[in-house]
């Protein structure tokens, strides 16, 4: 019966408004569970299409919770209706290659998708890749993180609960906000490493690929055209040495940023 119940636009951002001013009542909130509870068919299409399709296991909840999108309402100058991430589900892929895999997979699984990529333009530190889908019809949110980019969330979010809600929208203790930040540009370290790792592979692998296909015609007495192609190749693989260097200290920088602030958050009071 949830499911059928029909709400126009117009009635969704009326509920919004009210939510928005505070003029709530039980009536108020029965109508924002009704219409929350509504997107439970689109989500499970589409967990059901991410574990079929693309092979890995969501988390998510049908529905974002009362106190976040009142929260979210009163926060933002934004109509319910246009609330994109009322429904959502989170994948955690190990970096940024698979992360663009994934994005890529995930659009082409839903006729109508939109696109925002943080790691673009970060929202106060935050960065990922969120795929708002059509299905159901309604609009899902599937948030695609790298692991660092999952740590750093998971990190703000625990600051913002326990210190300052106010952390996670950039507010709050400069020092905190400070810390984020330089561990956000970070993580955006590693997946510039990582994409350079991926051209440096890109290339050699297309250099090997024109040797074996004889683009180049390599013969015993083509000596000279040999030693080039040796000092390439070396070339290439000396950038790859040094970017796997710099991508595993960086690495190491943010695991050491994490631990320091994980052991500091559950002795942390809230004020």
């Amino acid at each position: 019966m949830v499911e059928n119940y029909e709400i126009t636009n117009a009635q969704v951002d009326r509920l919004g408004d009210q939510l928005r001013t505070g003029a709530i009542d039980g009536d108020t909130l029965r109508r924002l569970d009704i219409y929350r509870r509504s997107f439970g068919t689109a989500y499970e299409e589409v967990i059901g299409k991410i574990r079929g399709e693309v092979g890995l296991e969501p988390t998510g909840r049908p529905a974002k919770s009362t106190s976040s999108i009142i929260a979210k309402l009163r926060r933002e100058s934004i109509r319910l209706s246009q609330v994109q991430d009322i429904s959502g589900a989170r994948l955690i892929v190990p970096d940024i290659k698979r992360q663009d895999e994934v994005v890529d997979k995930v659009k082409s699984l839903f006729e109508k998708t939109i696109v925002a990529d943080r790691r673009v333009k970060p929202s106060h530190g935050y960065r990922a890749v969120h795929v708002i889908v059509w299905a159901g019809p309604k609009f899902v949110e599937i948030q695609i993180r790298t692991t660092f980019q999952h740590k750093w969330a998971e990190t703000s979010e625990k600051l913002s609960d326990i210190v300052d809600s106010a952390i996670k929208y950039g507010g709050g203790d400069p020092k905190l906000v400070a810390t984020l930040k330089q561990t956000s540009e970070l993580v955006a370290a590693v997946e510039r490493e990582e994409l350079a790792l991926r051209e440096c592979d890109d290339k050699l692998r297309k250099f090997r690929d024109a040797i074996k296909s004889e683009i180049f015609p390599i013969t015993p007495e083509s000596s000279k055209f040999r030693d080039e192609a040796d000092k390439m190749q070396l070339q290439v693989e000396a950038l790859v040495l040094n970017v796997q260097t710099n991508l595993r200290s960086h690495k190491d920088r943010l695991e050491k940023i994490f631990d320091e602030i994980g052991a500091v958050i559950p002795q942390t009071k809230v004020q």
